[in-house]
């Protein structure tokens, strides 16, 4: 087993979210064994079951997130209040409280005021009242001063050692400088998002203000109506950035995830480093009593999303059914699960379901078949809240429809290359 296993919970904008498929024809030969896990969007419920373990997802993440809203002239009253219904439905879906996410608002124009402060609000309810209730100032706009603020007055003051998140949303240029602020706030560990909105707005002010790359952390609209369009997007960048706060470089990319492989400890349980002819790439040989698992919580501390990309590059020997990749219980159920069925020839997805707790699609067409000729192919697993989409080798071949998913149970264990129902590791040259 070579590369590495990666949760990655989004993608560069001119990436659309999967790698190119150019990438994968280049690289196919590679490894014996990659896989990659890219994760782009997670909203989910999160619950405590009966037997107390605990599910986790995005919208439970403890996070300190603050908005910092333009609310000068040039903004208006009416573009105001399609802010603040903006703001209401990025964070509806979000679990406020002392252990969860807060939410803090500061609004701004010749001065910086502190509409909600970080923690004043217990329940999503709460906060949707106070966010209603936040008055257009109107006047010049001094956009640094704003987020000196938000660092000494919002985060500063809060004790949780967590992921803290500020959104700069702005329609014009700052009357004052911002880069000061920016750089201070990231020093501080702050993640800042901004959002241009107009004409008005300076492509160098929002990238100085921004955490880098700005092709993630920097967006533009062409007016307060068009902010909607970036609803979605911005759910998904807060939660990548509240679930997963690290970057990972995977071949010439740097991406934010989690490396699942070093996470279950395959430097110190797979022995011996193969090396993997023409390419100059190093693997692991893992052998039957190599065990890849870990803790769940260990692994995917906050949960894992409910849509992502699965993609794996290898080459099948074993004949029986083995999970390639999944996440148990703490009973040993499989919550998901990419499983091989060496005797049917098929692939079986598994995930959960908000209706019966868990749900299976199997992927049943001629041509998966391939899949267990022996050769070098790559599988590409495209999951979302409505469906999952399977391509091999670069070809969609089916879409199966999905019930909603919850957020999975973190008190179980991760596993990679285990046979379906049992601890024994399936052996990969």
């Amino acid at each position: 087993m070579s590369g590495g296993t990666y949760v990655l919970p989004c993608f560069n904008d001119a990436e659309v979210g999967i790698l190119k498929p150019k990438y994968w024809k280049e690289n196919r030969n590679m490894a014996h064994h990659i896989t990659f896990l890219w994760i782009v969007l997670l909203l989910q419920n999160s619950a405590l079951a009966d037997d107390g373990e605990i599910r986790s997802s995005c919208r439970t993440a403890p996070t300190d997130l603050v908005f910092i809203l333009d609310g000068s002239y040039s903004v208006g009253p009416e573009n105001f209040e399609i802010v603040k219904k903006w703001l209401v439905n990025i964070t509806k879906n979000f679990d406020i409280g002392p252990k969860f996410i807060q939410v803090g608002v500061v609004q701004y124009s010749d001065y910086p005021v502190l509409e909600i402060p970080l923690g004043s609000q217990d329940s999503g309810g709460k906060l949707v009242a106070a966010m209603e209730a936040i008055h257009y100032l109107g006047g010049n706009t001094r956009t640094g001063k704003a987020i000196q603020f938000a660092l000494d007055y919002l985060f500063a003051k809060s004790s949780r050692f967590l992921t803290k998140i500020a959104v700069v949303l702005t329609d014009g240029k700052s009357q004052d400088e911002v880069k000061d602020a920016a750089e201070a706030a990231r020093d501080s560990k702050i993640t800042l998002f901004a959002i241009g909105v107009g004409s008005e707005t300076e492509d160098a002010e929002l990238r100085a203000i921004a955490n880098k790359p700005s092709s993630t952390y920097v967006f533009y609209v062409e007016d307060y109506i068009a902010i909607s369009k970036i609803r979605e997007v911005m759910k998904q960048k807060l939660c990548e950035e509240s679930v997963c706060p690290t970057r990972i470089p995977v071949a010439a990319r740097d991406e934010k995830g989690f490396d699942i492989l070093l996470g279950l400890g395959v430097k110190k349980k797979a022995k011996k480093r193969i090396q993997l002819s023409p390419t100059k790439i190093k693997g692991y040989e893992i052998t039957s009593k190599v065990d890849l698992s870990e803790f769940t919580s260990n692994v995917f501390p906050e949960g894992l999303p409910p849509s992502y990309v699965f993609v794996s590059t290898q080459r099948f020997k074993v004949k029986k059914m083995w999970d390639l990749w999944r996440i148990l219980t703490f009973d040993g159920r499989p919550q998901i699960a990419v499983t091989l069925n060496g005797v049917d020839k098929t692939l079986v997805f598994t995930t959960t379901s908000i209706i019966n707790g868990s749900q299976v699609v199997t992927f049943a067409d001629p041509r998966v078949k391939t899949l267990f000729d022996e050769g070098w192919h790559q599988i590409r697993l495209l999951v979302t809240e409505q469906d999952v989409t399977l391509y091999i080798d670069d070809q969609q071949i089916e879409d199966k429809p999905l019930h909603p998913v919850l957020g999975i149970f973190i008190s179980g264990q991760t596993q990679i290359g285990k046979y379906s129902g049992k601890e024994e590791t399936v052996q990969v040259d």
